[in-house]
């Protein structure tokens, strides 16, 4: 110990001797041990001064392996002021500030306020709770509440997680964390940029307030309510939020993305854009895995498609996708509507049950009383299959009970074919060949080449009937096999029971309007829907001994 200041000096250190012989003899009398009341203990110095008329006259100088301790804490620098009288100390060089042994600080320099417990550190601060490290150069930390404020930036690392802000606060107790102002959150292969966060170091979840932006790898999100986990790498985001990845778009006022299993969920006024195939759907609800391939979506359901440039609008009350062999080269996939699938665009109309699409043979099957309008044409049977080349039809079939109708001018007077199967064939999304086979049934008007009057009406029947059309979908060559059976009656002559055939039967109030009545079902009464027919199978032949 080096003494200075002569006799002054020497009073002042008997002074301090005669009070810490006072301190422990009342320490023996209430049994508190030094540390347990409200006083701050030096508990060591290299070199302890007194300037009693210096800048300092109220505080005692000391310097080398200083410390200091107050209620269960320990405080040790190069050098301090202690005002002893008010309970405080002013420390510098390699502060450090322990709380047992979950809580280490240390700055450049710090003052403690023993009475108010607590803690002012500055410059090049580091503040470590169970493994959680904040770093900031003004920390204020406040041992009652346990409370860390900071206020020139600084910077939270707990496990993956890296926070950054201009100013916030960590709580020792609840090890609850909130910035504010120019907040960035890296989870991950996230980084979050937002105005205010609160973070909860016991989960490691972060919740997200105000205008949000995340960024991950191909995706952005833009949200203004966003909850991120990071160990599950569970996302959940609130009020109306959008991800962007790519040239995909979901938009929802509650959207839930978990990286590690692969799931998603959509709830609220879902929209999901697709630019690059050019289509959209529009729900209450949806929910995809990106690991399984499997999505489903219900509640006002509606696909629209835009690859043909006139809008293609498609509802149902629920629509799914199942993806098979999903990580191989052989991954295939079907999309499910159903029930009460309605269509609609300006060029063809459609309703059914239900309908599936397979991307192994792009076939779109429609099922159960399928009903097809184009024009002034109608088309109906047990099931229409369509297959597409890429967004354009190649091939249609219609299967059982086929019957094709064509509104002429007239009241009554309608072209119809009835057969067991009707086929259709496409160049550039135009029919060029049209088949009905099985028990093919006609009636038509033919019209004269010279004036375009109708002639008559025709009648007869077939086993296959081949129809070729030009480009422009003129009538080019009609072709039946074999030669057929058949009436032609004038136009004044025609038969009030031979207007139709017994299958006829004309949907137009079922037909959709518009985008809009896609939404409207009017469905086939009992008696309109088509029964199955039975295939009567031939009888096994058999020879007698």
């Amino acid at each position: 110990m080096i003494y200075r200041h002569g006799t002054a000096f020497g009073i002042v250190l008997c002074l301090f001797v005669l009070c810490s012989s006072l301190s422990a003899y009342a320490q023996k009398r209430t049994g508190k041990a030094a540390g347990d009341d409200d006083r701050v203990y030096l508990l060591h110095s290299d070199e302890l001064l007194y300037d009693q008329y210096g800048s300092n006259p109220d505080a005692q100088i000391v310097r080398g392996h200083v410390s200091f301790s107050h209620r269960g804490a320990r405080l040790s620098c190069d050098s301090a002021y202690f005002y002893q009288a008010i309970n405080s100390v002013k420390a510098y060089g390699h502060v450090h500030f322990t709380q047992g042994d979950t809580l280490s600080l240390r700055s450049d320099r710090a003052d403690y306020d023993g009475e108010e417990q607590m803690m002012r550190a500055r410059n090049h601060v580091v503040l470590n709770h169970k493994g959680r490290i904040l770093n900031t150069d003004s920390l204020d930390f406040d041992r009652l509440y346990g409370n860390a404020y900071f206020f020139e930036g600084g910077t939270l690392t707990d496990k993956n997680d890296k926070l950054v802000a201009d100013w916030g606060q960590y709580n020792t107790s609840t090890r609850e964390a909130v910035f504010y102002y120019n907040v960035k959150l890296r989870s991950g292969k996230n980084t979050v940029t937002t105005d205010t966060l609160h973070y909860f170091t016991r989960e490691s979840l972060a919740h997200a307030v105000g205008p949000t932006v995340i960024v991950s790898d191909t995706t952005v999100v833009n949200t203004t309510d966003a909850w991120l986990e990071s160990d599950s790498d569970l996302a959940r985001l609130f009020g109306r939020s959008t991800i962007v990845d790519g040239k995909k778009t979901i938009v929802g006022d509650t959207l839930i993305h978990n990286n590690t299993t692969g799931e998603n969920r959509a709830i609220g006024q879902v929209v999901y854009t697709d630019d690059e195939n050019r289509n959209a759907l529009t729900c209450d609800y949806a929910e995809y895995n990106e690991k399984t391939g499997f999505g489903y979506a219900t509640g006002r359901a509606l696909l629209k498609d835009y690859s043909q440039g006139d809008t293609l609008y498609m509802h149902s009350d629920t629509m799914k996708i199942v993806t098979y062999d999903i990580d191989t080269d052989s991954v295939r996939r079907e999309v499910h509507a159903y029930s009460k699938v309605k269509v609609f665009r300006s060029d063809v109309q459609a309703v059914c049950d239900s309908l599936v699409f397979t991307s192994v043979d792009s076939c779109l099957t429609m099922y159960r009383d399928p009903i097809v309008w184009n024009d002034n044409r109608q088309l109906l049977g047990e099931r229409i299959k369509v297959y597409m080349n890429d967004s354009t039809i190649r091939e249609a079939y219609v299967l059982g009970q086929a019957l094709s109708i064509e509104k002429i001018e007239g009241d009554n007077q309608y072209n119809q074919v009835a057969s067991r199967e009707m086929q259709a064939f496409f160049i550039d999304g135009k029919v060029r060949q049209a088949v009905a086979i099985g028990n093919v049934r006609i009636i038509f008007y033919p019209v004269d080449e010279k004036d375009s009057t109708y002639v008559g009406l025709a009648t007869g029947e077939t086993d296959t009937m081949r129809i070729y059309l030009s480009e422009a979908r003129q009538m080019q060559k009609v072709v039946l096999t074999p030669s057929p059976q058949g009436v032609l009656y004038p136009m004044t002559q025609i038969p009030p029971e031979k207007y139709f055939l017994r299958e006829f039967a004309w949907f137009d109030d079922l037909r959709p309007t518009d985008k809009d009545d896609v939404f409207v079902w009017r469905g086939k009464k009992e008696e309109e829907k088509l029964k199955k027919i039975e295939r009567t199978a031939a009888p096994l032949q058999r020879l007698d001994d």
